[in-house]
């Protein structure tokens, strides 16, 4: 398994603009409004997994003082990880799409306006966890890994 690169985060978020914004051209008239706070769920996932990081980075970094990290644990949590920040991704481009959107219109739409508000807040969770999925991750990498050194070569296998 690969860490999380940049360029597929922003792959999906970019589609997902895209997409979420030819929507909204052709369905904003006929789509209900958005709660402001629409977004504070993301916020949420992003509290939980940075506080799951610090606590698993202790234990990696400090097996003897406390419980021992088991791998498994550590995988689970990579997964997640690596979940949350596409969908924060996605999420993130979702918000974008919506909000190049009602950007312009908030002058003449009353409904673009309070959207407007919707979509800050939703590209700012969004962009939350991302940061958050993405800092979890780096605190399941070893020692080893977070000093940037090679991950070791196996004897017996090729080259």
């Amino acid at each position: 398994m690969h860490f999380t690169r940049a360029r597929d985060l922003a792959a999906a978020g970019l589609v997902t603009a895209a997409l979420v914004h030819l929507l909204v051209r052709v369905l904003y008239g006929q789509m209900p409004a958005i709660p402001t706070f629409a977004g504070v769920t993301l916020l949420v996932l992003a509290v939980i997994e940075a506080v799951l990081g610090f606590s698993l980075r202790t234990r990696i970094r400090n097996p003897r003082e406390g419980r021992p990290l088991q791998p498994l644990t550590a995988a689970r949590a990579v997964a997640l990880a690596k979940a949350s920040s596409l969908l924060g991704a996605i999420m993130l481009g979702a918000w974008v799409g919506l909000g190049v959107y009602v950007l312009p219109r908030r002058a003449e739409i009353t409904a673009a306006a309070a959207d407007f508000r919707s979509t800050v807040v939703g590209v700012t969770c969004s962009a939350l966890l991302i940061a958050a999925a993405l800092w979890l991750e780096w605190c399941c990498r070893t020692p080893r890994d977070q000093d940037n050194q090679p991950p070791e070569r196996h004897s017996g296998s090729p080259g």
